[in-house]
């Protein structure tokens, strides 16, 4: 749980959903949504998984350049990347559910000391904690 919110932000989706708008009362974004066309729609606008898997690639490498900031395990190269993939299919117990894939690029870095920056990045990222049990992700270190 988290002890103090130190920043909220509202967004607000109209029309249908994943056919129709959302965007943040702020007016810093702004999105026309569209159901992707594997999924029977025409594409033309972005869909909730690319918004999840753009926010959490950089949640997540900034969670790992926390953990070898604050705790002195390293230092993120400029050059590192982190590559979200994210899908979307039917559950077993119905309804739907998302998996993802990370790709972590740390060029330059000892694996042992990139795979303690990974490891932490999990522990300190909020999209990790807020998913952790009920979504598969792999994370693999190229």
């Amino acid at each position: 749980m988290v002890k103090d919110v130190v920043y909220r932000t509202v967004a607000e989706a109209k029309g249908g959903g994943r056919n129709g708008t959302s965007a943040t009362l702020d007016g810093a974004l702004a999105v026309t949504l569209s159901v992707p066309v594997e999924m029977g729609g025409d594409g033309k606008g972005n869909n909730p998984e690319q918004l999840f898997a753009v926010g959490y690639a950089a949640c997540y490498m900034g969670a790992m350049r926390f953990a070898a900031s604050s705790e002195k395990i390293g230092e993120v190269p400029a050059d590192a990347t982190v590559q979200a993939q994210v899908g979307i299919g039917p559950r077993a117990e119905g309804g739907f559910g998302i998996a993802v894939t990370l790709k972590v690029s740390l060029p330059g870095v000892d694996r042992a000391v990139a795979e303690r920056m990974v490891e932490r990045g999990h522990f300190i990222c909020p999209y990790s904690n807020a998913i952790r049990g009920n979504v598969h992700v792999v994370t693999i270190l190229e």
